[in-house]
């Protein structure tokens, strides 16, 4: 094969990795929000650093174990990590739904929205007072030796990342597809008076969507820390505002749209990184990579606001 044909391929399938990882926690991320907004018709802007709250909890828990167990595995450490900041995050989300949401439920639209960005520098300073605002360094767990696929290289974080995505966002699938409690979110999605006449507690309903929403955010979390080493107090406002418009790009409110809008979302961004910067001569390199998310979500509200998979109302959670 011509040489220069091999590296544009090979470039191509670099970014592509490079993007489904990215676009995985992405995912993940947007989960919750259209998770929410499915039920309750309401964006919780505070769901990034619900997100961040996960890293740091995970960060806290790793530094417990070089003590408690310094001969540990990285795997096992993670998993720990992992285990830990999910409870810790839907925690969280669960009392910011209680104290801060519940009330607004019926109030004009315009109170939660604002009670919501609130509630995210609430957890920022909060973070900022427990963590400090130095940036953390979030140690490497696994073997940092790459794995060849192809021309191309991935890290067995970004491979685990990638594995606990599609498990997290599987299983995800199959509680709202198959379980009572994904057809009491349905039912609380469509018509929440008239689920409650036929006997959902939608008070349940919604905290079980905060705490699911949670639960992924937790694991985006840890695995940013993972895949990045690095964490700080305001880390969940970029990735969190990226995920809102992942889950407008997918159609929010339908949870196969936060999937698709995430990874979508994460590939434009590789390929707009890479390419574009090879096409200016590297004045618009990876540093300008952050724009194509609101580049993106701009175009989407102006050409087609019900996102790619518009909103199904059957199929919100």
């Amino acid at each position: 094969m011509d040489p220069h044909l091999q590296q544009i391929l090979d470039t191509l399938l670099q970014q592509t990795i490079n993007g489904l990882v990215t676009g995985s926690m992405y995912a993940l991320v947007a989960l919750g929000y259209t998770m929410v907004y499915g039920v309750l018709n309401l964006i919780n802007f505070a769901h990034g650093d619900v997100m961040m709250v996960g890293a740091m909890v995970g960060l806290s828990i790793l530094k417990v174990l070089t003590v408690v167990a310094p001969g540990l595995s990285g795997y096992a450490s993670l998993a720990i990590a992992i285990l830990a900041a999910i409870p810790a995050c839907v925690l969280v989300n669960i009392v910011i739904e209680r104290v801060a949401y519940r009330r607004l439920r019926n109030a004009p639209r315009l109170a939660p929205l604002i009670t919501a960005i609130g509630i995210s520098y609430l957890l920022t300073t909060s973070a900022q007072v427990i963590w400090g605002n130095a940036p953390l360094s979030f140690p490497q767990l696994l073997p940092t030796t790459p794995i060849a696929v192809g021309g191309a290289v991935i890290s067995q974080t970004q491979v685990l990342l990638l594995v606990l995505a599609v498990l997290s966002m599987g299983a995800l699938v199959l509680l709202v597809e198959k379980t009572k409690l994904g057809r009491a979110m349905r039912a609380t999605a469509e018509n929440p008076r008239v689920a409650g006449l036929m006997g959902v507690d939608s008070n349940k309903v919604i905290v079980a969507t905060f705490a699911i929403g949670a639960a992924l955010a937790a694991v985006a979390g840890v695995m940013w820390g993972a895949n990045y080493s690095t964490i700080v107090f305001g880390m969940g406002t970029l990735p969190g505002m990226k995920a809102f418009s992942a889950a407008v790009l997918g159609g929010i409110g339908n949870i196969y749209g936060a999937m698709i809008g995430g990874i979508a979302l994460g590939l434009i961004e590789a390929f707009g990184a890479g390419y574009i910067s090879d096409l200016t001569g590297g004045f618009f390199g990876s540093n300008y990579q952050d724009i194509f998310a609101f580049v993106v979500l701009i175009l989407v509200l102006t050409i087609r606001p019900s996102g790619i998979m518009g909103e199904r109302v059957a199929d919100r959670a």
